[in-house]
């Protein structure tokens, strides 16, 4: 049975030494983040399990030590300092893989999950919203589950459904969800994405990664044709080519006609784009990210960036030297897949287009940290 109240109320369900998952991204629970960490002074050894969060992260301050011990699996701005610093823990993941620390046999069995949905509708069914991804898991498997129940929250459709009678605490709130509007390319990202833009064909289906890059190469294809996502995430960029009749998913091996992820980055008319749209389907990062499922398009093209590549050709995507930047994600998992795809043909790329003095991001001798191959591959 569902218990309705206020955020104080539905966090005293953790207990000293539970493991507890934060959903993150646009739809962070930050409300439930703050009564969590008031009560931090009683609560001792919870294990928090985060990726990309978006948003304060109050659990990362020095006082929390002994109180909450954090892990995450994607670094963000908001807590790639605490990182650094060895206050928070970075688990070097597959994003795909993610789903795995929480199964049945896992390392990390969750006790508890903070999550953000939008309102149960008529049938009792609350969404996910832009966010499946490996919340998904988190859900299925989570002891016992805390919603933030938000209007803003963009009902889509997929594998994002949650009845309401899965929730155990539910939490009224309105407010605007996180709002991530990426800067314009400049001029040496916009001809980058257009030399990416050259390799892709009409019929088309892509991968696109984070970044102005993507973005960029995305603005050079409104003369193509039949376009289709299959993709970790997207952004705002898609939204015009939609509308220009580009991007239709026509041709698509899988899917046809319907645009996938798993989450999504962007402002509130992304937001506005994919709530009740059938055309946008949010799956779980398990079903997105299979290569055994990228493969199986044809003219597959994946657009990715980096943050280093050095003289053996060797790329590195989440760190600048021994600086923790971001985390493993998902370009292994399409790379892989493109490359497996029908003609094997994949294309690399890279340019040392940051600017500002930072000497370790960009060109380098050779890369300090975690490597990765690939920026762009196409089947």
């Amino acid at each position: 049975m569902t218990i309705w109240c206020d955020a104080q109320t539905a966090v005293q369900v953790v207990e000293s030494g539970n493991n507890v998952f934060l959903g993150g991204m646009l739809v962070t629970p930050t409300p439930l983040i703050q009564a969590l960490v008031a009560r931090g002074e009683e609560l001792q050894d919870v294990e928090l399990f985060t990726a990309l969060v978006i948003g304060p992260a109050p659990y990362t301050d020095p006082r929390w030590a002994g109180h909450f011990h954090v892990r995450t699996c994607f670094v963000s701005a908001f807590d790639r300092a605490a990182v650094n610093a060895g206050r928070v823990s970075y688990i070097p993941i597959y994003l795909s893989s993610i789903p795995k620390l929480f199964m049945p046999g896992g390392p990390y069995p969750l006790d508890v999950a903070f999550i953000q949905v939008s309102p149960p509708d008529k049938h009792g069914y609350c969404s996910l919203g832009p966010s499946v991804d490996f919340t998904r898991a988190a859900v299925d498997h989570a002891r016992q589950i805390v919603a933030l129940v938000n209007p803003s929250v963009p009902r889509t459709y997929g594998h994002s459904f949650v009845h309401v009678s899965r929730l155990d605490y539910a939490v009224k709130w309105e407010g605007p969800l996180y709002d991530v509007k990426g800067e314009p390319p400049d001029e040496t990202q916009r001809v980058i994405g257009r030399y990416v833009g050259e390799l892709i064909e009409d019929g088309a289906t892509l991968q696109l990664g984070i970044g102005a890059i993507p973005d960029a190469a995305l603005q050079t294809l409104t003369d193509r044709r039949d376009l289709g996502i299959h993709s970790e995430m997207f952004s705002d960029g898609v939204i015009d080519l939609v509308e220009r009749g580009v991007i239709t998913g026509a041709r698509k091996t899988r899917d046809r006609g319907k645009m996938v992820a798993c989450f999504l980055m962007g402002s509130r008319r992304l937001m506005d784009f994919i709530d009740d749209n059938p055309m946008v389907k949010m799956y779980p990062v398990t079903y997105t990210n299979d290569p055994q499922i990228v493969r199986q398009f044809d003219h597959f093209v994946s657009v990715n960036s980096a943050l280093q590549v050095d003289l053996t050709g060797q790329v590195c995507a989440e760190s600048i030297g021994t600086l923790q930047y971001s985390g493993v994600g998902g370009q292994m998992d399409f790379m892989r897949g493109a490359a497996l795809a029908p003609h094997d043909l994949a294309h690399r790329a890279h340019a040392d287009a940051r600017g500002g003095g930072d000497h370790h991001a960009g060109a380098c001798p050779i890369c300090g940290h975690r490597v990765w191959h690939g920026l762009v591959a196409r089947a």
